[in-house]
């Protein structure tokens, strides 16, 4: 899991609780946005969920996004208002074990429809190297990355497969408009089983398979493309990665014919320029898409995605 996510506190669980009677009729006017809209009302917790939402549920949904644009959403804490927000929709989708606020705010709430992304494809546990092939020359360990890695919309099958998910939640949970539903959602997974195969063709003949990011967002694409995602060690946007590491990251690079080192549109760039500035690389916008900002190379997932593709086959060296 990502160390910069933050635990909602004790102090702040307890007064959600104790607003938990009075938001619904004081913040009735404010939560109006989110329920009693005319439309299936869906709350979503981040970017990649509210993306899912739009395009399956399409003119029938109304969706709320409870992290705001640039905010980084493994730091969000839910406020009384959102916590009203989730008592007035109709369904909630999050990504459980991401955003630890919002896992609380679900489980108190009355939504009847909560649908678990990470509970429509599988997970795996990634740490600080992932993907296709073993670094024997990364001597590094970082047991607090070892954990059930949540990034799985950054890969389009996966991704894919959550849309399914939530298509036939919605088909449940309003059979009034079943048919758009499943007709919108075969689209979404007709649209990412193409952005599938032009990762497969774009990255299966590139010079270098290695990649290093800031942050361990990008196993799961690792894995299905044949790559190797190496993240610095310390994931905290503030925090400084070991000399060791540095030494260890300056080895691999030249081992594996890395040029580059990726950070995302959300977070300083100070650690990865760090690190190339020491190992004389290059850096590179890699973006794991959790939101989308006036900085995002695209205007919503699929172009961000090729943006991605683009920037791994000039950093990779594509044949």
């Amino acid at each position: 899991m990502n160390v910069r996510r933050r635990l909602i506190s004790t102090a702040a669980t307890a007064a959600v609780a104790a607003l938990g009677l009075t938001t619904l009729s004081a913040c009735s006017s404010e939560s109006a946005a989110a329920g009693n809209t005319g439309k299936f009302d869906v709350v979503a917790s981040f970017y990649p969920l509210e993306f899912l939402a739009e395009q399956i549920g399409g003119n029938h949904v109304h969706v709320t996004n409870l992290t705001q644009p640039g905010q980084e959403p493994h730091d969000l804490e839910i406020s009384a208002r959102q916590t009203a927000q989730l008592q007035e929709s109709d369904a909630v989708l999050y990504l459980k074990n991401l955003q630890p606020a919002v896992d609380d705010a679900v489980a108190q709430s009355e939504v009847k429809t909560k649908i678990d992304a990470a509970s429509l494809t599988s997970l795996e546990k990634h740490g600080n190297e992932v993907g296709g092939h073993a670094a024997s020359h990364d001597s590094s360990k970082n047991e607090e990355l070892a954990g059930l890695d949540p990034h799985i919309w950054l890969d389009p099958v996966r991704y894919a497969q959550v849309a399914e998910g939530v298509g036939a939640a919605f088909e449940k949970a309003d059979p009034a408009h079943a048919a758009d539903y499943k007709k919108n959602t075969a689209a979404l997974v007709k649209r990412l089983e193409e952005l599938n195969n032009r990762f497969k063709d774009g990255l299966s003949g590139t010079r270098s398979k290695v990649f290093i990011t800031t942050h361990a967002a990008f196993g799961y694409l690792a894995e299905r493309y044949g790559l190797t995602e190496e993240a610095i060690n310390g994931l905290d946007p503030e925090s400084e990665p070991s000399a060791a590491r540095v030494k260890d990251l300056e080895k691999m690079a030249k081992a594996d014919g890395v040029t580059t080192v990726f950070y995302e549109t959300l977070v300083s760039d100070k650690t990865a320029k760090t690190v190339a500035a020491d190992a004389g690389l290059k850096t590179d916008v890699l973006d794991p898409i959790e939101g989308i900002t006036s900085k995002s190379r695209g205007k919503d997932y699929f172009s961000v995605q090729e943006a991605n593709l683009k920037a791994l086959q000039t950093a990779l060296g594509s044949k």
